[in-house]
């Protein structure tokens, strides 16, 4: 277990694949703390029915308080903090539109939630981290970053500014031995995008796939594998990069 005597943090893990990470983690050893705005009970009670340490935090991650809140809780149970996987995002009740047209409420709640919550999560968790002697932050951005996404400018926008702060953490905590990197999928087939994409889920799923060097939808499982390697000491001289889930799309 890669994990085992760790703790780690995922945020958006209520479903999807925040609750993917958390499972999977928690199945390497690691002590989970759950966060979201929804609630997370579904996600802790299956992975302590598999013998896992989970806990469940009510998470705005645009709150700070909150933030902090989450991390102080994290070192409260469990006794240190050693890595954060920023999944939380808005993107299933996104109205996509052109970049004109984008409604201006719903591009400063993108920004603030995709962009200003990871700052503030890392804010939070990284005083812990290095009372733990290092750590590792994954952060979730997405294809839509590198290869652009027509009529979802402020998403892709918000995904391309996590790739940044990706690169800006990796630099200035490399002296703390904190390590910070990027998992950037492809269209997963979850919940949200069911929601987002509604009666053109078939269609755009069907393109998507037809793009891949790989050609079929990504599922959840398909990205824990990625998500429990940044978070463990099998990636412990790995920083500052992008790993590209994205079944062969871009090349980086």
């Amino acid at each position: 277990m890669r994990m085992k005597d760790k703790v780690v943090i995922v945020t958006g893990a209520a479903r999807g694949l925040g609750r993917a990470f958390a499972e999977r983690l928690a199945a390497e050893g690691a002590g989970v703390v759950c966060g979201d705005v929804r609630p997370c009970d579904d996600t802790v009670a299956t992975i302590r029915s598999a013998g896992g340490r989970a806990m469940a935090v009510k998470l705005d991650v645009t709150d700070m308080a909150a933030c902090t809140a989450a991390a102080e809780t994290a070192v409260k149970e469990f006794g240190r903090l050693d890595a954060l996987v920023n999944n939380a995002a808005l993107y299933a009740d996104l109205k996509g539109a052109r970049f004109d047209q984008i409604d201006e409420k719903q591009w400063d709640a993108v920004m603030n939630v995709n962009v200003k919550g990871i700052w503030q999560m890392c804010k939070a968790a990284v005083p812990h981290m290095r009372k733990s002697g290092g750590g590792s932050i994954v952060n979730i951005s997405s294809l839509a970053a590198v290869h652009g996404m027509a009529y979802a400018i402020d998403y892709g926008v918000s995904k391309a500014a996590v790739i940044g702060i990706t690169r800006c953490l990796a630099r200035e905590l490399g002296r703390d031995w904190i390590r910070v990197n990027s998992v950037a999928p492809s269209l997963v087939l979850t919940e949200g995008t069911t929601t987002y994409f509604g009666a053109k889920h078939e269609q755009v799923t069907k393109a998507i796939a037809g793009s891949q060097s790989l050609q079929r939808n990504l599922d959840p499982s398909d990205l824990v594998g990625s998500i429990a390697f940044l978070c463990s000491a099998d990636s412990h001289f790995i920083t500052g990069q992008t790993l590209m889930v994205d079944g062969g799309t871009e090349f980086l």
